[in-house]
């Protein structure tokens, strides 16, 4: 589960890692108001993504009346396809430098993993490895204050700076593993005037551990339509393109996307039907991903535990029922394909068998604008 930068925030600040003045705003005067005891403020919008200052996400106001202004483009928009419905009014910082720091699960390892840098500010994956300093974390014992000492050293800090990076990435530890974090990363780390303040906070917390973390709030990930279709028990993740894409089995749907990519196509989704999906379930999914407005759907089913003719009495189901404003090609082989092929043609489908030819044709239909 990830947590809103805000409540990241609170997290770290009940530890005592210093971040910036700042109140959540729902609405413009809120906003204002919060303003009116700051001065210059940075106005960021809460949403579950990165990339917000690229997507004009975030905005600055030296005054209330900025503040309401800016506010009021930000709630109810739509960044990165998540709409605003709150925004963080928080102090403007004067920047002396970016740093970065966090702590996950290294898998390979199987322990906490401490990262920093001092190149923060941008994304980690894009900062050269030489740049970036790693320490493992044994988790019986923790992180002691001389471990936080020698990090600091590593990464070249000295003074006071050093000293209150020392002393945060302790705390930050206690975030990660009192909450049972996955990950809890500072990015930017800055320094402001010699203070060490967390202009921006993640937190993301163990699925399965959130039965014991009743002290967190609790956050719905996702899209309205992606919680839509997790209602259904399928796998869905919203992507930028126009090719809607079900398939069943989360390798058959990245392969899907991937051939997709490569004759040239963008794909609008990532819906994993899985195995033994019945025809009622998988006509509710068609019907969502209509909701996504796309120009083709692609649908890629190799049968097993999931029969051909279910997939195909759904998709006509729909036709008959709501109708289907977009060509739909479709991929269908293994379990009762024959009856399942039969029932497509009966009604005005066509069926192949190749995945090459489907996702070929579907990238020809979306550059002819959907018509076929």
């Amino acid at each position: 589960m990830k947590l809103y930068e805000y409540m990241a925030k609170e997290v770290m600040a009940g530890q005592g890692i210093p971040v910036p003045r700042g109140r959540v705003a729902t609405t413009p005067e809120e906003a204002a108001e919060i303003a009116s005891g700051i001065g210059e403020v940075a106005i960021k919008s809460q949403i579950l993504s990165g990339g917000r200052g690229k997507a004009g996400g975030i905005a600055f106001a030296a005054t209330p009346d900025e503040a309401r202004t800016a506010a009021k483009r930000l709630l109810g928009a739509e960044i990165r396809g998540l709409k605003v419905e709150r925004v963080l009014v928080e102090e403007k910082l004067q920047i002396d430098h970016e740093l970065y720091v966090s702590i996950t699960v290294d898998s390979a390892a199987r322990l906490p993993l401490v990262m920093a840098s001092m190149h923060g500010g941008i994304n980690i994956e894009e900062v050269p490895e030489k740049h970036i300093i790693k320490q493992h974390v044994d988790p019986v014992w923790g992180l002691y204050p001389y471990e936080g000492r020698q990090l600091a050293q590593r990464l070249g800090l000295g003074g006071s700076v050093a000293k209150q990076f020392a002393a945060l990435v302790v705390k930050l530890y206690r975030v990660f593993a009192d909450n049972e974090a996955e990950l809890v990363e500072i990015n930017p780390l800055v320094v402001s005037e010699g203070r060490l303040l967390a202009a921006d906070g993640r937190l993301n917390v163990d699925d399965e551990a959130l039965f014991r973390q009743s002290q967190l709030p609790v956050v719905e990930e996702g899209s309205a339509l992606e919680r839509d279709i997790k209602e259904l028990g399928l796998s869905f993740v919203q992507l930028d393109g126009d090719i809607a894409v079900m398939a069943n089995g989360a390798g058959i749907t990245m392969a899907t996307l991937d051939i997709i990519s490569a004759y040239g196509g963008s794909p609008a989704n990532f819906l994993d039907a899985g195995g033994g999906a019945s025809v009622e379930p998988t006509a509710k999914a068609i019907e969502v991903l209509l909701r996504t407005e796309p120009s083709v759907i692609l649908i890629n089913i190799f049968g097993g535990i999931t029969r051909c003719d279910d997939v195909a009495t759904a998709l006509v189901q729909v036709k008959k029922t709501r109708g289907i404003p977009v060509p739909v090609v479709i991929r269908l082989v293994g379990t009762n394909e024959e009856a399942g092929v039969r029932i497509l043609q009966e009604n005005g489908f066509e069926a192949y068998s190749s995945l090459d030819e489907a996702a070929k044709k579907a990238v020809e239909l979306s550059r002819a604008g959907g018509e076929g």
